[in-house]
């Protein structure tokens, strides 16, 4: 297993992590199988892999694609559990699985769900969806879909996180999911059509978005962003113990491909998420935002014909 190498209390964390097999900083409290092995150094680590299992920050992704190219087995297949987009020349986003599969020249899978580490390590009930076109281990053979939503929650997380730091409560929150929810299956219905409505319905869509927007890191550090005034990347140096936040960077990601394709209007949350993350505008926004969102007013149109007929 390659790890990023830190310096823990004076001590590495891989020789940590061998010593005691658990890894103290990122995931502690919950024991790792002997077999596990830390390795600094990532060609070493994924050298002799059949199968690679990619679990890293995703603006760091083409970094390891670059280090590991011609030194896996080109038998080796791919699996990411990346959440998170990168951004493509010409305005557009590319997604993680892709980056892996051109740069690598190897098959690359998705596995995505709401899968929180913790509850994950301590071997509670959790589901999983699968996407690959491998018919022999195929789950969703729809894994631009799968791979999009595990990317796209996180923007709608920060959205719940500031409705929890303005206190305007539950009903409200639930607003926003379900908008949130809307805007992703629009997001792919324009940019990566013939996905499956049915694949949002799967662990890694709503059950991923729900567990996210109550329980994940970029509510929480969100929330304490309207709080406390801070700026987002002093809460993640803050809070995180040198985790990652993946919504604001996604939702930048996002946000310049829907500029730059003139759509910003058509996604409205993502858009007032990205400015909010980014201080363009108050967290304050986001009531109007909810309230004046194209979905309720294509239903109030629809409302007035039936009232006039």
């Amino acid at each position: 297993m390659y790890v990023y190498e830190e310096v823990i209390n004076g001590k590495k964390l891989t020789e940590i992590i061998n010593e005691t097999h658990e890894n103290v900083k990122y995931l502690p409290g919950h024991k790792l199988p002997e077999n596990v092995v830390a390795v600094p150094d990532v060609i070493e680590a994924a050298r002799e892999a059949d199968i690679l299992i990619f679990v890293i920050p995703h603006q760091f992704i083409r970094t390891i694609c670059s280090t590991l190219l011609g030194k896996i087995k080109p038998t080796a297949i791919g699996l990411s559990l990346i959440k998170g987009f990168d951004q493509a020349e010409g305005g557009g986003i590319e997604l993680i699985s892709h980056i892996i599969s051109k740069h690598l020249k190897i098959q690359c899978a998705v596995l995505m769900g709401a899968n929180l580490a913790g509850e994950v390590a301590e071997e509670k009930f959790c589901e999983t969806t699968i996407g690959c076109r491998d018919s022999r281990v195929v789950v969703v053979d729809d894994e631009d879909a799968v791979e999009i939503c595990g990317a796209l929650k996180n923007i709608v997380a920060c959205g719940a996180g500031f409705v929890d730091g303005l206190g305007l409560g539950d009903n409200t929150k639930a607003a926003v999911i379900r908008l949130g929810l809307m805007e992703m299956i629009k997001f792919v219905d324009v940019f990566y059509p013939g996905s499956k409505l049915a694949t949002f319905f799967e662990s890694c869509g709503v059950a991923d978005l729900i567990t996210t927007c109550y329980g994940g890191r970029n509510r929480k550090v969100s929330e304490a962003f309207v709080k406390s005034k801070k700026s987002i990347k002093q809460l993640e140096d803050e809070m995180l113990n040198g985790q990652k936040l993946q919504g604001p960077i996604t939702a930048e990601e996002v946000n310049y491909m829907l500029k730059t394709k003139g759509m910003e209007d058509r996604f409205p949350l993502f858009t007032a998420i990205h400015r909010i993350c980014i201080g363009e505008v108050k967290a304050e926004e986001m009531i109007n935002c909810i309230k004046n969102h194209p979905e309720h007013m294509v239903k109030m149109e629809m409302s007035e014909v039936v009232e006039e007929s």
